[in-house]
């Protein structure tokens, strides 16, 4: 909590266990913040905790900010979540937020690995709550996962500290409510010290896989070196774009490998080359044959010279 002493915090709110319960943990900490909730109109009870949002701001002299998405706007838990981060994000580029904390525990970090061994994925996604992450413009921290939601919710209960439940997560028809209520809940419960430790030791084997790469990065290009292994390179295209806020299937991934040069989105232009990635917004401009030349000679990929040029970038 300590590094948060010296940074401008947005906390992300709910009035659940999890987000009350963080918030007193930041106040006990003397860690300054702000808070954000959104008000999804699917539930009344959403009503009385933005309200208890208001009233924990007011009490403890926080700014609150508050979202409310449209009651007759198509809602899922994919557009509720874009929903939630566009708000976030546009809160901290306004009042130059430098982290946004969530509230993840240790329930939803293991709930998540349920989810994706269920697809299918490697270690990189497995692993995909992370304590911290680095966004483009802040610093994403989780600084929870360490605790079960029943650690969290007794500590709640005996201080007598009010928080709602959502009843909308135990509505099965959603995967991940039903991971959670027939699978993650009940194992955390008798397994939680097993299962921290196991992602320490899971978190130290993705770190020694990256230890022989080498990164550069200058505004929005990243150039990676790496052992020309293609899963050492998959992972580390799929961390740098997801800091982008951009999300790739498994089709992608392989397309990829496939081409060594494609673009993503119409967004971002990625390619690998012999033992280097190239990773750049894509961009369409005129360069001169000068430029062109040199950048032909330096064997750089043809859909990352343009943000080349248009930065000066020194070849």
């Amino acid at each position: 909590m300590q590094q948060l002493s010296q940074t401008h915090n947005l906390l992300a709110f709910s009035g659940g266990v999890d987000s009350t319960a963080l918030f007193f943990k930041l106040l006990s900490s003397n860690i300054k913040f702000d808070i954000a909730i959104v008000d999804y109109n699917q539930r009344q009870q959403s009503k009385e905790e933005v309200a208890y949002a208001k009233y924990l701001a007011k009490t403890y002299n926080k700014k609150c900010f508050i979202k409310e998405f449209g009651k007759d706007d198509k809602f899922s838990e994919k557009i509720a979540r874009d929903f939630r981060y566009n708000f976030f994000e546009d809160i901290i580029k306004q009042d130059n937020y430098d982290v946004l904390l969530t509230a993840h525990q240790l329930n939803d970090k293991f709930e998540w690995f349920l989810m994706q061994l269920s697809k299918g994925a490697g270690l990189n996604e497995l692993l995909g709550l992370q304590e911290q992450e680095q966004r483009d413009g802040y610093i994403l921290i989780r600084p929870l996962l360490d605790y079960t939601k029943q650690e969290l919710q007794d500590e709640l209960d005996s201080k007598g500290i009010k928080y709602f439940i959502d009843q909308s997560n135990f509505d099965k028809k959603y995967k991940r409510n039903d991971i959670r209520a027939n699978f993650s809940n009940n194992f955390i419960n008798q397994y939680s010290n097993g299962v921290k430790k196991s992602f320490i030791y899971l978190q130290k084997d993705v770190k020694s896989l990256f230890s022989n790469t080498k990164s550069f990065i200058e505004k929005e290009l990243s150039i990676y070196e790496f052992n020309r292994d293609e899963n050492i390179a998959i992972r580390l295209i799929d961390q740098d774009l997801k800091k982008r806020g951009i999300l790739i299937s498994k089709n992608t991934r392989d397309e990829i490998l496939k081409q060594k040069e494609i673009i993503i989105q119409d967004k971002i232009a990625v390619s690998i080359i012999d033992n280097k990635i190239y990773i750049a917004p894509k961009i369409d401009i005129t360069m001169d044959k000068k430029f062109k030349e040199k950048a032909r000679v330096k064997k750089i990929p043809k859909n990352i010279r343009p943000y080349l040029f248009k930065i000066d970038y020194k070849i």
